[in-house]
């Protein structure tokens, strides 16, 4: 069975990010001249998938908006004769097939992926943070399609990080390498404090199952009345039926501070007509030659 639906859980408040996304869908922040949103949408309309599901709340109306046609600039636009910015402009509204489903209370990542489960059957799905910005010559959630063509099993997308750094992030226990990128997994650890399991971290991309719907369905929620996705992945992992793919690409925690900072500067060295300017700042301020 094919993967042709991606889930985009949206509803956040973007806390980490305060007090910017106080007024401002976190999703909506620019990195560049395109929102963080625009980057995850992308790479999966670029891995072949169409049909996608955004779960928001009732402050996403701006993200939601973005995607829709805005009738007053195409004429000002067609006006002023700015022909490919108008084409572009147009362009977001039939990038792929968009539905909004509503999460009215937050309960974690679970919760929000279970909101959408009449639209997604018994179908596999893409599950996407967008926080997570990946730039890649090949789109990771392809990278994992592909992977999921040849194993029909869940696929989480990994990335190596730094034992010390382990608290950060639920990292993975690995029952078995199947290859440089792909592993069989037996368990993972949420924030482990002390003695992670591998130097394996979950990052916001995955290709799920029903069963992991049925999963959320089962579990307790825990003390702050959450239900997590963790929980759901570890009933398949017990099974012996979920991987793990060390993603290539280069990647970008954008609810992060200094990660959004560093998004922004790469980016900008990597278009033309930015470099030579972005050197210039950089060198103004005084850090030419590491100071």
């Amino acid at each position: 069975m094919s993967v042709e639906k991606a889930v985009f859980p949206v509803a956040g408040f973007g806390t980490r990010m305060l007090p910017a996304t106080k007024t401002i869908p976190k999703e909506m922040l620019p990195l560049i001249d395109r929102p963080i949103i625009d980057y995850s949408v992308r790479e999966v309309v670029d891995s072949g998938i169409n049909n996608l599901i955004f779960v928001t709340s009732s402050n996403k109306k701006a993200l939601e908006d973005y995607f829709d046609r805005n009738m007053e600039l195409e004429r000002s636009l067609e006006a002023g004769k700015k022909y490919d910015l108008l084409k572009e402009i147009r362009s977001f509204s039939e990038l792929a097939n968009i539905t909004y489903v509503r999460q009215p209370i937050q309960k974690g990542l679970g919760h929000a992926i279970s909101m959408p489960k009449h639209l997604i059957g018994n179908d596999p799905f893409a599950v996407i943070l967008p926080d997570d910005v990946i730039i890649s010559d090949k789109p990771v959630i392809k990278q994992m399609i592909e992977c999921y063509k040849e194993i029909k099993a869940p696929v989480i997308g990994l990335m190596e990080v730094d034992k010390k750094d382990a608290s950060k992030y639920g990292i993975v226990s690995i029952e078995k390498k199947i290859n440089n990128r792909l592993f069989k997994l037996s368990d993972m650890v949420e924030k482990p404090e002390t003695d992670p399991p591998s130097n394996y971290a979950i990052i916001g991309r995955y290709i799920l199952t029903s069963n992991i719907l049925h999963n959320i369905e089962e579990i307790e929620e825990g003390a702050l009345g959450e239900v997590q996705l963790t929980d759901a992945l570890k009933k398949e992992a017990e099974k012996g039926e979920i991987y793990g793919y060390v993603f290539e690409g280069n990647r970008y925690d954008c609810g992060n501070k200094i990660d959004y900072l560093r998004a922004i500067i790469e980016l900008a060295y990597n278009k033309h007509e930015l470099k030579e300017e972005l050197y210039n700042i950089i060198n103004m301020l005084g850090f030419k030659n590491g100071k």
